[in-house]
Order: structure tokens, then sequence, then C-alpha cells
């Protein structure tokens, strides 16, 4: 690898570990912790059932969060962002949500790592990586065993919208086959890591002419 391509991908890893960082800070469904119990407190103190305060963001929590953002005049899309958390807590909201953005930043580490090795149709070493490949090995550096194809790998973790992705989810476009043929990796900022046929693993835009028109969904699994 060459000095500009060394560059690209320090400056890339930096970035990212910021991007990881800033995104953590939102509580949503299905995040558990001692932050999320502190927000159902809180909601059940002012009225909004929240259920008991065990902290897992479930289904009641969403609703109680929803009222609250309802009755104060924002979007009530049931996530904990950096506005409700203010109006609910009466503080600014965490930088780091939990041991996830750590994972996240460890993964895309890891995924960085291994800009320019080329691809192998099947190949799972970095010798040659096809596209599940390449996201089975890095997520496993981390001790996160996902399935060795695309399509089962789009059945893993839950389900994100484009808007709230996050550094570390899985990004799943249909290419050469019908459903979800190819898997990237997140990085933020608009842009994913993948093991492509023409190009091997690189950085692309997701929302470029080529990756866009194929994008499908994403999932997270950390």
């Amino acid at each position: 690898m060459g000095k500009v391509s060394r560059f690209f991908v320090f400056f890339v890893l930096a970035f990212c570990m910021f991007s990881v960082t800033c995104a953590a800070a939102a509580f949503e469904k299905g995040d558990t912790g001692p932050e999320v119990a502190a927000i159902q407190s809180k909601l059940n103190d002012f009225g909004y059932n929240a259920g008991e305060a065990d902290g897992s963001f479930g289904s009641r929590t969403v609703g109680a969060v929803m009222a609250f953002q309802r009755d104060h005049g924002l979007e009530a899309d049931g996530v904990v962002g950096y506005q409700t958390y203010r109006l609910l807590m009466g503080r600014e909201i965490p930088v780091s949500r939990d041991g996830s953005s750590v994972m996240a930043r460890r993964i895309i580490q890891n995924a960085l790592s291994y800009a320019g090795v080329p691809y192998q149709f099947g190949g799972t070493s970095p010798g040659g990586f096809d596209c599940s490949g390449y996201v089975q090995f890095v997520f496993a550096q981390s001790g996160v065993y996902l399935p060795r194809t695309a399509d089962d790998d789009f059945g893993m973790g839950q389900a994100v919208s484009y808007s709230r992705l996050q550094p570390g989810d899985l990004v799943f476009f249909s290419t050469y086959a019908p459903g979800p043929s190819h898997v990237g990796i997140y990085l933020g900022n608009g842009t994913f890591i993948s093991a492509t046929s023409s190009r091997g693993v690189v950085t692309d835009q997701l929302g470029s002419g080529y990756w866009g028109a194929r994008y499908i969904g994403a999932r997270r699994i950390v």
C-alpha cells in the first residue's frame, strides 16, 4: 500500500472513530443499560408509562418516549436524541452510549486495515475476500460471528432505516441477483467499505449512482 493509500486509510479511520462516538449519542429500541433505566425512570416520574425501569428499551418505552415528544412539540419517532434527552433529563446527552460504540470502533478499525485486499470469489481471508467473506472475517476479529452469505446476514440483528444508519451497521445491495447479494460495512458520513469484484476492498459513497440504485436495507449487529 502506497503513502497516499496509507494516509487515506488513516484519515478515514480517524474520522470514523470520531463519527462512531458521535453517532452513539442516541437511545432507541433495543438499547440496554443504566442510562436507559434512568430514561425510563424519568418518563415514569413525568407520568409517561415506560413500565419497569429495567434498562431495556422496549416497545413500552418507545410509546412513552413518543408521547413525551408529542407533548413537547418534537418529532414523535420514539428515539431519545439530543433534544428529547435534554428536555427529559435536564442535561446534555452522554457522548458515548455504551460498550457498543467501542465494539463498532474496533470493527471499523479492522475493516479499514484490509483496504486494498484483492477480490477472490469465495475468499474468506486477507489473501482475498468476497463481500460476505470480508464482513464475516472482520466481525469475527471482534468476537462477532456472522453467517457466510449476504442473504443470511440480512436476517441478523435488527433492521435500521437509512436515516438512522450508524458506523458499524451492515448495508445491503441487490447486485448480480435479486435480494441481498452484496454486503458492506457502514463507516459514517454516507460512506461504506466492502469487497468489490472489480476493485477489491474499497470505500464507496452509499448514495452514489451505482450503489444508491441497488441499496435495499441495513442491519445493526452491534
